[in-house]
């Protein structure tokens, strides 16, 4: 059944909140971002985003469950005749691309107030859960393939990609204005998949 009109009203400002709180915790990060933030660069009350989320907390996660869903949905859009690494590439491609548009907020282990809140949030963990999974997944396909170093454990590469999603790198180079965008994206797929050997 299709959603009413005050429904899909409702679910439009939900998202222009989460873009919202995405571009805050890229710009600030979860310890300096009030409310009163939120609201303003929505351009709405304070009291219709209480309506919507309940606590700075509650927004967070909002805003890193909506990432990993999409994520997740990446990565089941792919063909499976891909190769594993080849997959994992575009992954970290798209993530870089969606960073560069303000659209991926800062990881959760910049704020300790926030990983506490996140941890007590069961929709985030069985996320977080489901996404490890499907990487380790496409990792340990990428090292059977020999793709991958055989000797590193899959945790290991695993963390080393979504540190290279959130690299402050991306954000020097990109403010150096000495490389186009896509150039800059590529630079760190290419050093973080093929090291700095020749």
């Amino acid at each position: 059944m299709r959603p009413s009109f005050k429904q899909q009203q409702f679910e439009a400002r939900e998202d222009a909140i989460l873009d919202a709180v995405n571009l805050l915790l890229a710009r600030k990060g979860f310890d300096l971002m009030t409310m009163d933030d939120v609201a303003a660069e929505v351009g709405i009350a304070k009291g219709s985003l209480y309506r919507h989320f309940s606590s700075k907390e509650s927004l967070a996660a909002a805003a890193l469950c909506r990432l990993m869903r999409a994520t997740l949905a990446v990565i089941n859009g792919q063909p499976e005749s891909e190769p594993a690494v080849d997959r994992l590439k575009a992954i970290l491609r798209w993530t870089l691309e969606r960073r560069l548009q303000g659209q991926v907020p800062h990881l959760p282990s910049t704020s300790v107030a926030l990983q506490r809140s996140l941890m007590l949030n069961l929709g985030y963990v069985r996320l977080v859960m489901k996404l490890n999974s499907s990487f380790r997944s496409l990792i340990e396909r990428a090292q059977a393939d020999g793709a991958l170093d055989r000797s590193l454990p899959a945790d290991v590469i695993m963390f080393t990609i979504y540190a290279r999603s959130c690299d402050p790198t991306l954000t020097f180079l990109r403010s150096t204005r000495s490389y186009p965008d896509e150039q800059v994206v590529e630079y760190l797929v290419r050093t973080c998949f093929d090291g700095l050997n020749g």
